[in-house]
């Protein structure tokens, strides 16, 4: 147990965590109640060969989060995902109509209309976070997971945290630019199937990048790559929680430890 990584993400009024094998998630109603669930995750076929494959293994733990979050909104029942918020689907659905006119537009300049798709298809997103308080949630969620591995107070941990998957923007524009180029050199960016497949290629890279960022602290090229995410956590995407957000963090980090079996706060884990 001294070994458990946990993640999570930012829910509508509260906090999703989870760890390599459980979930929980809490989130404060509307009359002040605190509603808790938890289960485990559902796991992929063959998922230890997986684990050991670079860039597929990416991609099963995203699919495996992304299988969690149905039953995380079931036991839930109410709408807590950050796509249920109308301000983030619209900001979706402008990146979606955008990159559409940019890609028919700008045939001519193919490296610079890939830079223009990649800052497109997170603006809007980034703009609609920091005005909800999807910021603040996604800041109690840092500190809980920090205060977790430093054994330090939630209040008075960072809301950046160097896992975040905002941290994969760097590693993501990079593969994301390299995948666009490939297609259109191959004359196959209009091609369904190579646009899926390179769109997988290029999200298990940028984990494959991320994960060696957060092992290589204080490399140049690390700290580089780290700079953009950084800076979205910092301006857009995180914001100093409320104590009442704090303790919904702090309820679903407590609900994820007892999934896990833990009585008390294991040991911090080195990262």
């Amino acid at each position: 147990m001294a070994d458990l990584r946990i993640g999570g993400m930012a829910l509508r009024d509260g906090v999703f965590l989870q760890s390599q094998d459980n979930w929980a998630a809490a989130v404060r109603l509307p009359d002040g109640e605190v509603k808790v669930r938890s289960g485990a995750k559902s796991r992929l076929p063959g998922r230890g060969v997986f684990d050991r494959v670079p860039v597929v293994r990416g991609v099963s733990r995203l699919v495996e989060t992304a299988t969690a979050l149905p039953a995380m909104r079931r036991a839930l029942g109410r709408p807590v995902l950050p796509q249920e918020d109308p301000a983030l689907v619209g900001a979706a659905l402008v990146s979606a109509a955008a990159t559409v006119v940019l890609r028919r537009t700008m045939k001519q300049a193919p490296l610079l209309r890939e830079l223009a798709v990649s800052a497109l298809s997170v603006v809007p997103a980034l703009l609609a976070v920091r005005t909800s308080e999807l910021s603040r949630f996604h800041g109690a969620e840092h500190k809980s997971v920090a205060a977790y591995e430093t054994g330090g107070e939630p209040a008075a941990a960072a809301k950046e945290h160097d896992r975040c998957g905002t941290n994969l923007l760097g590693p993501l524009l990079l593969t994301n630019l390299t995948s666009g180029l490939v297609l259109r050199a191959t004359q196959n960016d209009n091609d369904p199937l190579s646009t899926l497949f390179m769109g997988l290629v290029s999200l298990g890279s940028a984990f494959e990048i991320f994960s060696w960022m957060t092992h290589h602290r204080g490399h140049p090229l690390a700290e580089l790559m780290r700079a953009p995410g950084v800076t979205m956590q910092r301006l857009f995407t995180t914001r100093e929680p409320s104590s009442d957000q704090l303790d919904v963090a702090q309820a679903a980090l407590k609900e994820l430890l007892q999934a896990e079996g833990a009585a008390t706060v294991p040991a911090p884990v080195v990262v």
